[in-house]
């Protein structure tokens, strides 16, 4: 197979996925075209050895395992997301801004932005040791997150398709978006000689149920927080072009519109139910989803950071840069928002890191599997109660002016 992955192959993936249902919760029989023509393999060679991969076949890695801060594939109950979504049953559902954000979709602004070229193969081949083994594992994780979204919005579009179209436009739209997004990190990944089988990951991965509330909660903000590292990334690099080490950060400034699309139709999806964000509950769920989001990529990328030192960024004021600007753009619809500018937040972030840290340590330490797990009971337990020392850090009260009892409304009435 090729390794440039054409417009007029993208188009036909498109059109593949919007023909066929995609049946996240329980996926049977041959995987879709689209979702294997993504898994590209390229003649092996020894850049990989030694660094510690495993391989299902020639080109094709198997799948890192899963823990407890791997990114995750969900199902939700769908049933009551079509109640949500219903124009007969939830009156609060403002089909005006809803048919604004499907109109940004169908307009389909990066349609021909993910188109490789002769670049990329070359500068995988350049990226060696220590480095290339990073790479590959920041590529695998964003393939999976990317893929995760697509496999969702897909199923969410196919059970919504009767009962609300439009929206079922819009999930299906998103789909699209996602899927080009972990294809095209896919065929990175085949520079590397290490594509996933994404057919085989979509069958064999567990699946995690969450409420549709906390889906909409949590994928808003992994959308808003998607695209504040993507924009940062990309415009370090504009300003550093010597730590773009790899053409794939080029298209970042593109890509990111599409997660902050997502993000801005997803807000809306919350205003259609508007005790998620007025009540005390709403505030209570807001402030522990911004603070586990916030908390994984801390620790996630603090485990990496030689990847981020390979592009010239310093971890820790990269995440906290994230961390502030994502928080800024969540407070502006969330009630209630971890003060992150908090000087006591990032210090206590900082101590999590270390524990964290030696928690590692200890997975690589030969010793029985008991006393391992003896070894690890007091920082695991030292890890929680920092954790519920967050849940009580200092909090900011905020929201939508769109929200009624919302304080940002209140102060806008006043």
């Amino acid at each position: 197979m090729a390794l440039q992955m054409t417009l007029k192959q993208q188009r036909a993936c498109a059109r593949a996925s919007a023909r066929q249902p995609f049946r996240a919760a329980a996926p049977a029989g041959r995987p879709r075209r689209c979702a294997v023509r993504v898994q590209a393999t390229a003649a092996p060679n020894d850049l990989n050895a030694g660094l510690g991969f495993e391989t299902m076949r020639d080109g094709i890695k198997k799948a890192a395992k899963e823990s407890i801060l791997t990114p995750r594939f969900y199902t939700t109950d769908f049933e009551e997301m079509e109640q949500i979504f219903s124009q007969e049953i939830n009156p609060n559902l403002d089909m005006e801004e809803l048919n604004a954000c499907l109109t940004e979709f169908r307009n389909d602004y990066n349609k021909i932005h993910f188109v490789r070229n002769e670049t990329f193969k070359d500068a995988a081949d350049k990226i060696t040791g220590d480095t290339r083994k990073i790479f590959i594992e920041f590529l695998e994780r964003s393939c999976t997150a990317e893929f995760s979204g697509f496999l969702l919005y897909k199923e969410l579009a196919r059970r919504m398709k009767a009962t609300s179209p439009a929206v079922a436009e819009m999930f299906l739209l998103m789909s699209r978006d996602e899927a080009r997004h972990a294809g095209f990190i896919n065929k990175a990944l085949s520079d590397f000689n290490l594509a996933l089988d994404l057919g085989f990951l979509t069958k064999n991965r567990t699946y995690t149920y969450f409420k549709p509330k906390f889906i909409i909660y949590a994928t808003f903000l992994s959308e808003k927080i998607g695209y504040w590292r993507y924009i940062t990334i990309y415009r370090h690099l504009q300003r550093n072009p010597d730590n773009q080490l790899y053409p794939l950060f080029e298209y970042f400034e593109n890509w990111c519109q599409d997660e902050n699309r997502h993000g801005d139709f997803l807000a809306a999806c919350l205003k259609a139910k508007p005790e998620l964000l007025n009540t005390w509950e709403a505030k209570l769920w807001s402030k522990f989803f911004c603070l586990s989001v916030y908390v994984t990529m801390y620790l996630n990328d603090h485990q990496r950071t030689a990847f981020y030192e390979a592009l010239g960024l310093k971890t820790r004021q990269f995440d906290q840069h994230v961390i502030i600007e994502t928080n800024r753009a969540t407070e502006r619809l969330f009630p209630v928002v971890p003060d992150v500018e908090d000087p006591a937040f990032f210090p206590l972030l900082n101590d999590m890191v270390e524990v964290n840290d030696k928690l590692c340590a200890l997975d690589t330490q030969n010793m029985p599997d008991f006393v391992r797990a003896l070894a690890k009971l007091p920082l695991q337990e030292r890890l929680a109660s920092m954790l519920i020392r967050l849940m009580f850090c200092k909090e900011k009260e905020c929201g939508s002016v769109d929200v009624a009892g919302s304080a940002a409304s209140q102060m806008a009435a006043f």
